[in-house]
């Protein structure tokens, strides 16, 4: 099994190292697109703003590669909004995978939320073994809202998804990495997908 964490200097890479090698992995970690290509499962990070990892992306001419990608690949958090089809953070393009747009949550709610949230509604086999309404670990100011390719909700103020997928492509607004058990099941579920 060739797991590839997506380097792009934009990464909470060393959390998701841990975390694979915890559930029996080896990741390698990669710009090169030959190497992303020839993996059986992609992970895409990302802490930081939109704007600016977008630019990281294009400098290592992955913003070509990564929607072209026919393995499972998992977005996490930031790599999750750059998934869809614009932010506004930024005021950037992403790589339109996802048809639709990241927003800043309002003003009237405590930016960035951070902590732990539930998670609910969920669908697909990458939340198989995890429970309605258990625990996951968020750090973020902007937020994917609900669409067609939602497969788990979070609220904060508003429903929205924290969890989003389409073909072969799985985002995750929060971080499975920082989210124990629970976290640690939703890797193994996209591993063995």
């Amino acid at each position: 099994m060739k797991i590839v964490i997506i380097d792009y200097g934009a990464g909470n890479i060393q959390s998701i190292i841990f975390a694979l090698d915890r559930l029996g992995y080896t990741a390698t970690l990669s710009d090169d697109p030959e190497v992303i290509r020839s993996a059986d499962k992609v992970i895409f990070p990302g802490v930081g703003e939109a704007s600016s990892a977008m630019k990281k992306l294009g400098q290592h001419g992955l913003e070509e590669v990564i929607p072209s990608l026919t393995q499972p690949v998992l977005g996490i958090c930031l790599g999750m909004q750059l998934m869809c089809r614009y932010s506004e953070e930024g005021k950037t393009s992403g790589l339109g995978i996802f048809d639709v747009d990241v927003i800043r949550f309002s003003d009237d709610l405590k930016v960035p939320q951070i902590g732990w949230n539930q998670i609910r509604e969920l669908k697909t086999p990458l939340f198989d073994q995890i429970p309605e309404n258990g625990y996951i670990y968020l750090v973020h100011s902007y937020y994917a809202p609900l669409c067609e390719d939602t497969i788990a909700v979070t609220d904060y103020g508003l429903p929205y998804s924290s969890a989003v997928w389409k073909d072969n492509f799985w985002g995750v607004q929060f971080h499975p990495e920082k989210s124990s058990a629970l976290g640690e099941q939703i890797l193994k579920n996209f591993i063995t997908l």
